[in-house]
């Protein structure tokens, strides 16, 4: 007898993860995403975290604003974290919806290196920002404020 042993399923789709994120940068990130499921395919599933810090650190140890993780497998789930904390600092300094376009762009840049991974199994950085860009431009014609 033939016993087939199952196949780890790979769950699908985006989900906003963290609580601790800044709340004015959660709400317009969660629309976002809404937006994002609408128009682009998320074939494996990939978690974006929401961290109350100023930065992200990498596993290199480079202190940035937004990371993409990709695993090296395709059977392990990739995951985005986005720094929030730095919310009301640069809210102090700028409006309100360029801040918030500024993570929204933070986001799509590491949307960009998911379908990079989700197309060839490796990212890289040419181009990446001239993408993210175009995404946020599709976004905000459809949308008054982020």
């Amino acid at each position: 007898m033939n016993v087939s042993v199952p196949q780890k399923q790979i769950r699908d789709g985006l989900r906003i993860r963290g609580s601790r994120g800044h709340p004015v940068v959660r709400k317009a990130l969660i629309r976002f995403a809404t937006w994002l499921r609408i128009h682009f395919d998320f074939p494996a599933r990939v978690p974006v975290y929401l961290l109350a810090r100023s930065y992200v650190l990498t596993r290199s140890g480079t202190r940035c604003s937004a990371s993409f993780f990709a695993p090296d497998s395709r059977n392990e789930e990739p995951y985005i974290r986005i720094a929030t904390g730095d919310y009301a600092s640069l809210r102090s300094k700028r409006s309100r919806d360029d801040v918030l376009a500024s993570f929204i762009t933070s986001f799509a840049h590491e949307v960009v290196h998911y379908q990079q991974w989700s197309n060839t199994g490796n990212v890289w950085e040419k181009g990446v920002a001239r993408r993210a860009h175009g995404i946020l431009t599709r976004y905000c014609r459809t949308t008054d404020h982020p």
